[in-house]
């Protein structure tokens, strides 16, 4: 009895290259051998009548058994063949992965560090990333004083307009330096110290 299960795919799993090409080889050695046993029985049924036609028979038969015999060889060398290419490649794959993995001297090490810390190995870096953060905090810092300097000048345009005496000007005065203090201090307070040693 012959089952044939080329066309099946157990839970619809993609098959790779190899398994397909045995599953062909199988297939090819099944049709073959499913052959040759059929002319065996159409053997079983030819009648014969004379001894040279039951030695006809008989070599026949025995062809027969040959070409079956010869198409399971042959199935079985090209799986070893096969065998050997998937253990090579599996190999070659594994070397690969152990030189990935193969301790690093200390300049190989501190290469990757500087490339890391740098970015130049991928998109970006750590010290990329601190420094557009950096920017983006500078740039935020400087539209505040650049608006607290604009409200200074609106206020003492107001105050200017109206009469000032001592103690409005000694006001302003400590207005102005509140707020260069409090540029002064926002300053240092985000901005990211950032070690950077080679």
């Amino acid at each position: 009895m012959n089952i044939n299960m080329q066309g099946l795919n157990l839970l619809n799993r993609p098959m790779s290259k190899a398994t397909q090409d045995r599953m062909e080889r199988q297939a090819k050695r099944d049709n073959q051998i499913a052959f040759f046993e059929k002319q065996k029985e159409n053997l079983k049924n030819m009648k014969t009548n004379s001894l040279e036609d039951i030695q006809r028979k008989l070599d026949m038969f025995q062809q027969y058994d040959d070409q079956i015999d010869a198409a399971k060889a042959s199935y079985n060398n090209s799986q070893m063949f096969h065998i050997l290419d998937e253990a090579r490649e599996r190999g070659e794959k594994i070397a690969e992965e152990a030189e990935k993995m193969a301790p690093k001297t200390p300049e190989e090490r501190r290469e990757e560090m500087i490339e890391e810390a740098t970015g130049i190995d991928k998109d970006k870096g750590t010290l990329s990333e601190v420094m557009d953060e950096l920017e983006e905090q500078i740039e935020e810092i400087t539209e505040m004083t650049e608006d607290m300097a604009e409200l200074n000048e609106e206020n003492l345009e107001a105050l200017s307009d109206e009469a000032l005496d001592e103690t409005d000007a000694a006001a302003i005065e400590q207005v102005k330096e509140q707020n260069d203090m409090l540029a002064d201090r926002t300053l240092p307070e985000k901005y990211r110290h950032i070690d950077y040693h080679i």
